[in-house]
């Protein structure tokens, strides 16, 4: 499909309708409060990769209710004081893949994590070793209702929570500059890069590719293209129940995560993307609360973005952060 969405001039006066509840904030607060009472206990344990540019470490951290979240820290080989740091999230149904997978960012001096996440890493890639201990209420296959009875129960509530704990843990190793810290990631990895870009408040840099998770309201019910889809497969069912989903929805939308974002941001969107549709991706870019933003449009292309053009304008963006 070419442009099926909003024309270019529209997106970028495009806003969600989507409605931050009253307890927003402290519905967080107290989620990561309670995540806080668990020891944060980050090991990492060099491995053997056979590579001699990159050094590795297996990382395994306390996120959500204390339960093990595995990640991945690469480091320049031989590196001895501490270096910027980027915190890398994926996307839907990956995993953090093998250790000798996804160089480019300790390739460019930085130190690298990237969080695997919880229940995922069996669709594509190298895999993922994360579990969900956590069960639910009856869900549409896949992760998008899992737990979406309640803002408490959902599925992504335990992601976020791991994702900011992510970043605790790689600031806590003593090759990590914690005052240089950048969060990216592409698709899902772009939604939860927003919901961290609100919930840390001292990054010095974001970076959300072609972000899933934005504009719940819009998005499912403009695209017919999994993930999103899976929300109305699971409301055809389940009748009558939209008024809550939404509003359980929420509480997780990068709208209202980017409405209190506090780091410069570079976004990316592609107008022919029926994934992520490029109006959900503008109505958080255009809520972004920093003045310092941009977004790469990448006119005829679908999910894929920008690819490893967009990479290239990533490591040119970020030089003037970390």
């Amino acid at each position: 499909m070419a442009l099926f969405d909003l024309p270019l001039d529209e997106l970028r006066e495009h806003r969600s309708t989507s409605v931050a509840p009253e307890d927003f904030d402290a519905f967080w607060s107290k989620t990561l409060q309670e995540a806080r009472e668990h020891d944060l206990d980050a090991r990492f344990e060099p491995v053997d990769t056979g590579l001699s540019t990159v050094e590795v470490y297996d990382v395994t951290f306390a996120g959500f209710g204390g339960h093990p979240v595995k990640g991945w820290l690469r480091l320049p080989a031989g590196s001895t004081e501490p270096l910027p740091l980027v915190v890398e999230f994926i996307g839907y149904g990956g995993g953090r893949g093998l250790p000798h997978e996804n160089l480019l960012w300790a390739s460019t001096g930085r130190a690298h994590f990237v969080m695997d996440t919880r229940g995922q890493g069996s669709a594509w890639g190298g895999g993922g070793g994360t579990a969900d201990p956590v069960g639910g209420a009856p869900a549409y296959p896949g992760f998008m209702t899992r737990g979406v009875d309640a803002p408490e129960n959902y599925y992504y509530r335990r992601v976020y929570t791991d994702a900011v704990r992510a970043v605790e843990a790689a600031r806590s190793h003593p090759l990590t500059d914690a005052a240089r810290t950048v969060a990216l990631g592409a698709s899902q990895g772009g939604g939860i890069t927003i919901a961290v870009g609100g919930l840390v408040p001292d990054l010095v840099a974001v970076a959300p590719d072609v972000p899933f998770l934005c504009d719940f309201p819009r998005a499912t019910t403009l695209t017919d293209r999994h993930p999103y889809r899976e929300i109305g497969l699971f409301l055809k069912t389940h009748r009558g129940r939209s008024a809550d989903v939404q509003r359980t929805l929420s509480y997780f939308d990068g709208v209202h995560f980017a409405a209190r974002g506090r780091a410069p941001a570079l976004f990316s969107a592609a107008l022919e993307d029926q994934t992520c549709p490029p109006s959900t991706v503008f109505a958080a870019y255009n809520s972004w609360a920093h003045d310092d933003k941009a977004i790469e449009v990448y006119d005829f292309n679908d999910h894929e973005g920008g690819g490893p053009y967009h990479e290239a304008a990533k490591v040119r963006w970020l030089g003037s952060y970390a």
